[in-house]
C-alpha cells in the first residue's frame, strides 16, 4: 500500500514552555493518520506536521489545536 505524507504548518499564537509544546508535540502525533509533528527550538511558534491526506485534513488538525484551548493558523496544508 502506498503511503501518501504531505505537511502544514500551524503558527501557534501563545508563548508556550518547552514542556508545553513537547505535550502539544505528542498530542497531536496520537492522532490518527499523523506520522510526526514538530516544533523547533528557534521557531517555537510554528508546528509542523506530516500527515496522510488520505486519513486526516488539515483543518481537522487546526480544530484539535484549537480545541486546546490554543489560537492557531494554518500556514499550509491540504
Amino acid at each position: 500500500m502506498a503511503i501518501y505524507n504531505v505537511n502544514v504548518v500551524l503558527h501557534i499564537d501563545e508563548s508556550l514552555s518547552a514542556d508545553q509544546l513537547q505535550g502539544v508535540e505528542q498530542d497531536i502525533a496520537c492522532i490518527d493518520g499523523v506520522v510526526s509533528s514538530c516544533v523547533h527550538e528557534k521557531t517555537p511558534h510554528l508546528l509542523v506536521v506530516d500527515y496522510d491526506p488520505r486519513t486526516i485534513r488539515s483543518s481537522h488538525l487546526l480544530q484539535h489545536i484549537r480545541g486546546s484551548g490554543l489560537h492557531a493558523e494554518l500556514i499550509g496544508g491540504v
